[in-house]
């Protein structure tokens, strides 16, 4: 999973920094959270996101238009390219791809015996083309290097790692949502999935393949400006939210501490940041011999760019209109090496 750890440290910076200005957390939503890691952080998001206002199954249409349209006003299919109209083209029956859109359960339906709250959660239930959803039927997520094309994605024997079984791939631009979706589900649900079935569980959280496999996606896809409109929508019917959008190093913190860890020890030859916790200013030292001009940004818990400027062997960083809390100071270079330090800021 680890090949190299710049490698795929550039595609989980990249989501710290990408994340929109304009995400939605209330205020002080995951002050419980803060600074935990492992069981303790899933059994805090658990706690946050637990006892959701539950939508109705048919309410999920509703949702949807909110949800789910594209800039063009057209249902966002994960599934396919076709174009359907929100209302007219809800299926229904269906005889061929791009016929209607129904609900899809990411985590399907038949794992939790079509139980409540699962059965309407609208985080993991999508729009999805009626007969592609079909083919998908309640095969697992996996990978699969040769297999049937439906839509955008495929369906045939699972080539990832320590699965053979038959699997459902999605397209690759969207493997990084399905992911944040089932480490949304993985903890919203966790004191219930040991009743589940499917290959994607074991206990009360995921089975080791699928536990890496998501995580490379995770990576290799980080948050899109569509998941945080989807969840910031859900959350105005739902009142709960998908952490892992709105803090996507929390996916490592929970299920790959051992990342993490290989990670502050490979920043820490890199760059040092003090002081930790800082008051007024910050200053960065970059202990590295390369000539690639770098940038430095400082970002807050939802991965938002609250500052950015070019990278000098010591850069100075006041911190005067910086509220107190928990940031992020991301260096990165032209060559796409990029590292990251967590720090506190006091008043």
């Amino acid at each position: 999973m680890k090949e190299l750890i710049l490698k795929i440290t550039a595609g989980f910076i990249s989501i710290l920094i990408s994340i929109s200005l304009f995400a939605q957390i209330p205020a002080g939503y995951y002050d419980s959270a803060e600074g935990l890691e492992g069981d303790a952080l899933r059994q805090s998001l658990h706690n946050i996101i637990d006892g959701h206002n539950v939508v109705s199954y048919n309410g999920l249409w509703s949702v949807y238009e909110d949800s789910d349209l594209r800039p063009d006003g057209k249902i966002w299919d994960m599934y396919s390219t076709c174009t359907f109209t929100f209302g007219n083209d809800q299926c229904g029956s269906y005889q061929n791809i791009c016929d209607c859109y129904n609900r899809e359960h990411t985590v399907p339906k038949s794992w939790f015996n079509d139980a409540s709250p699962m059965v309407s959660d609208a985080h993991h239930i999508v729009p999805t083309d009626g007969k592609v959803n079909g083919y998908r039927s309640n095969y697992p997520y996996g990978e699969c290097n040769s297999g049937t094309t439906y839509g955008t994605a495929k369906r045939g024997s699972c080539t990832y790692p320590g699965y053979s079984g038959t699997v459902f791939e999605p397209a690759d631009e969207y493997k990084g949502d399905f992911a944040r979706i089932y480490f949304y589900s993985a903890t919203r649900y966790m004191d219930v999935i040991s009743n589940w079935s499917g290959e994607s569980f074991s206990g009360n959280d995921f089975t080791n393949w699928t536990r890496e496999m998501l995580l490379e996606w995770h990576h290799s896809d980080p948050v899109s400006q569509k998941e945080i409109d989807r969840n910031n929508a859900i959350h105005d019917y739902q009142y709960n939210r998908n952490p892992f959008i709105d803090n996507p190093t929390w996916a490592d913190a929970i299920w790959d501490p051992d990342y993490q860890t290989s990670y502050a020890q490979l920043t820490s030859t890199f760059i040092q940041v003090y002081p930790n916790p800082a008051k007024n200013y910050i200053e960065i030292k970059q202990n590295t011999s390369e000539n690639s001009e770098s940038f430095v940004f400082l970002s807050d818990i939802s991965g938002r760019a609250l500052i950015s400027t070019t990278m000098q062997q010591n850069t100075t960083i006041s911190l005067q209109s910086i509220p107190k809390g928990v940031y992020f100071v991301v260096v990165t270079n032209s060559a796409g090496k990029r590292y990251t330090k967590k720090i506190a800021v006091i008043k």
